[in-house]
């Protein structure tokens, strides 16, 4: 048996674990789902073992299938190494599959990939933008750039950024309704809230000449993406609170204003994250490291 089709049979099985789906492997493949099951099946022959358990709803790995598992990712990140070191630093190649939250995605990450790409022509990146948490295994992503609280210790995470949240109003309802002067002042404002960082918070808390206060928010609006609650305060429907990374442009544009502007709100944090119990590939490392300096360059405004 060739070398390269041995290869494919543990891709395949490691696939198939990862997403627990025939049909899902073997179109990342591009092969029918028959010809997929057929290569996990030749492994299981040369190997002499069950790895796999197949049932109608999902297949999962076997005792001995998870005793494969970590061992064939480390081959098959160890073999695209090679490749990747044969080709030379400055010579990363395939697909990068990034999952990240639209807005920060949208506003802050892709600004930044010109000049990675520029570096590495011959590499391609698939940005999975959503702002649901997907399970990064299962969807095929190398990498994710998460927003908000630091991911629990199923991943692999480090610090990233982080930026200034701050309370934000269209003109239009300022004038409307008037500015508030104090955090207490919400009760009398329609309040906007939402967002994939804090979906659920019943109150805001900030801090003003070293206190922290703290008063309730009841929204007359909660949407479930940053995108959507800039939209809404840009729109005019009330006070929000959004990271510098969402509103920047509003705020340059005078479409949005600050409010409360001697509060200050705890800060939010980007992460990048790996997913657990697998070698990040040369090209997410690569792709990280480039995002740790790019941030990290001095920004065109003292806000952003």
């Amino acid at each position: 048996m060739r070398m390269t089709d041995r290869l494919q049979q543990l891709a395949l099985f490691v696939r198939t674990v990862e997403t627990g789906s025939f049909s899902r492997a073997a179109r990342e493949f591009g092969l029918t789902q028959p010809s997929a099951s057929r290569a996990v099946a030749a492994l299981e022959e040369r190997l002499g073992v069950k790895l796999i358990l197949r049932t109608t709803r999902q297949v999962s790995a076997t005792d001995a299938g998870e005793a494969l598992l970590g061992r064939a990712r480390d081959a098959l990140a160890a073999v695209e190494d090679a490749e990747s070191a044969a080709r030379g630093a400055n010579r990363l190649s395939g697909v990068l599959r990034i999952a990240l939250p639209t807005t920060y995605g949208a506003r802050r990450i892709a600004p930044l990939l010109p000049a990675f790409l520029h570096r590495h022509p011959q590499l391609k990146i698939d940005l999975m933008m959503s702002d649901r948490y997907e399970n990064l295994i299962a969807e095929g992503a190398e990498l994710a750039l998460r927003v908000g609280e630091q991911p629990d210790s199923s991943f692999v995470a480090r610090k990233l950024e982080s930026a200034r949240r701050l309370f934000i109003a269209a003109p239009s309802y300022l004038a409307r309704r008037g500015r508030p002067e104090s955090l207490g002042d919400l009760v009398r404002h329609d309040l906007i809230g939402g967002g994939p960082a804090a979906p659920g918070d019943q109150s805001w808390a900030a801090r003003r000449n070293g206190r922290t206060e703290i008063a309730p928010a009841e929204r007359r609006l909660h949407v479930r993406s940053a995108a959507g609650v800039v939209a809404c305060a840009t729109a005019g429907l009330g006070v929000a609170v959004a990271s510098i990374w969402m509103c920047a442009e509003e705020l340059g544009s005078g479409e949005l204003a600050e409010v409360l502007t001697d509060y200050a709100l705890d800060p939010i944090v980007a992460f990048v994250v790996f997913p657990a119990g697998r070698r990040p590939s040369r090209k997410a490392r690569v792709f990280a490291d480039y995002l740790e300096q790019a941030v990290a360059q001095p920004r065109t405004s003292p806000d952003a």
